[in-house]
């Protein structure tokens, strides 16, 4: 079971940055791609970025919303994931989650697929 921990949410004023790690769990770590997800208050929840494994090469993937604005990074050694995020508006306010693929998925289903695990989520409010 791979257990992810997010941190560094709270409350920004629009126009602001922010950056969100998730701890992750795991000694294939590496090899797992990894996602941001969000859910704001009555919307379904939504992909903001992705980023694979060692086997695919790290590529990245962002939401049309967040793009430009945002940056997915990985740290392998640390089994920790990064999503930076600029020029914050309001509509991004929501919970943030962690999200992660098995090692062993293959890139296709990483693209048409939810993830296989998720962290509790942590919220981001951006204020007026």
């Amino acid at each position: 079971q791979v257990q992810l921990m997010e941190s560094g949410g709270g409350l920004v004023q629009a126009g602001g940055s922010l950056g969100l790690s998730c701890s992750a769990s795991g000694s294939d770590f590496r090899r797992r791609a990894m996602a941001w997800y969000r859910q704001a208050p009555g919307k379904q929840r939504e992909l903001v970025a992705r980023i694979t494994g060692s086997p695919h090469g790290a590529r990245t993937a962002y939401a049309d919303s967040l793009k430009g604005r945002c940056t997915i990074s990985r740290d392998n050694a640390k089994n920790t994931v990064y999503l930076q995020m600029n020029s914050l508006k309001l509509e991004d306010t929501a919970v943030y989650y962690c999200a992660s693929w098995t090692a062993t998925k293959i890139l296709s289903s990483i693209l048409s697929t939810s993830p296989d695990y998720w962290g509790q989520g942590i919220q981001v409010t951006v204020s007026s």
